[in-house]
């Protein structure tokens, strides 16, 4: 059997073909749901996932879709996506997702059904000022946290850490089952700084390369001490007294904003998180290196904390969808 698993978030597509749990073919387009929201159709959608599932599919000369099972996550099911599904309400277990799939066949697309993964989201009504920390929801990252159980055999209770754009902080119970979720704007937060104001000609609108200890630790320190515009514009002034290289820099600007996540984690009610919660650290190396470094110098982590090299294995995404996918055949739900 082959799986086609389709990842689809506000700027990228990518397909993915797969065939006992090893991406034999990949396709990917930079086109997401911000683009249905720029233009108000989502046609750049459309055809973005039909040249993908095409374009793996004829490399391996599948003509004949009988032993293909199509599985698409993210927000692609959301109101500016393909197939729009309600979010499911935490806490929600992997059967639950499995079962909360939904199949639809887009003609423009393909004649085949696509099984389409709902999101989840906290389990707040009437939300207020009063309660809105409490409230979060995610599409797409339900089933990257899905990968990691299934992948690492994890039992919970864990919080799994799932840095980018949007990071995402996801709560499992010691049944496995998503219970809540957090997010915040950590990666766009930092590509703004870099790239759209003063400070981008300080850091020469460059990212940390490599992680440089120092700099990070102090980045959060004085974020800790002064907040962090104040710390932001620190870095303007070390541009302009000091000698720091731009990567020195980039470090400090990455100290402050994961600073500001780390006290996220912290402070969440949505995740209610005690110093010895279990915690897994995925993302891409810069980011979880320095998730590991301001981790081991916060006193309030004191649990067990995995560092996940996601560069050193298949998708989370794709993992997390073939897990599903498995959970229903297993189940006696043909697909």
């Amino acid at each position: 059997m082959y799986i086609v698993t389709i990842d689809s978030g506000t700027t990228n597509t990518r397909v993915k073909l797969w065939e006992n749990n090893t991406v034999i073919g990949q396709a990917s387009d930079v086109v997401g749901v911000r683009d249905t929201a720029i233009t108000g159709s989502n046609d750049k959608l459309s055809q973005a996932v039909k040249r993908g599932l095409m374009t793996v599919l004829a490399e391996k000369e599948i003509r004949c879709y009988d032993n293909v099972v199509i599985v698409a996550s993210g927000m692609i099911t959301s109101n500016m996506g393909l197939c729009e599904i309600p979010h499911l309400t935490a806490p929600v277990s992997q059967q639950q997702l499995a079962a909360g799939m939904v199949s639809k066949i887009l003609p423009d697309i393909i004649n085949h059904p696509i099984w389409f993964i709902p999101g989840v989201k906290n389990a707040i009504d009437d939300v207020n000022l009063d309660n809105c920390e409490l409230m979060d929801m995610m599409r797409g990252e339900e089933i990257e946290a899905i990968g990691v159980l299934s992948l690492l055999s994890l039992q919970g209770p864990a919080l799994i850490i799932l840095p980018g754009s949007h990071s995402k902080f996801v709560k499992v119970n010691d049944n496995n089952e998503i219970i809540a979720c957090a997010t915040t704007l950590a990666g766009e937060f930092i590509d703004i700084i870099t790239q759209q104001t003063l400070l981008a000609n300080s850091l020469n609108h460059q990212f940390a390369s490599s992680i440089e200890e120092e700099y990070l630790l102090k980045g959060a320190q004085y974020c800790q001490k002064v907040g962090i515009t104040r710390s932001c514009f620190s870095i303007r002034i070390l541009d302009l007294f000091s000698q720091l290289t731009i990567n020195q820099k980039a470090n400090f600007l990455l100290g402050i904003v994961l600073y500001c996540d780390l006290q996220a984690i912290k402070h969440s009610e949505a995740l209610s998180c005690c110093r010895h919660t279990k915690m897994v650290i995925c993302g891409k190396k810069i980011l979880r290196e320095a998730l590991l470094i301001l981790t081991k110098h916060d006193d309030f982590f004191t649990g067990e904390i995995i560092d996940f090299a996601e560069e050193n294995y298949p998708p989370l995404s794709g993992l997390g969808a073939i897990a599903l996918v498995e959970q229903s055949i297993n189940r006696g739900n043909p697909l």
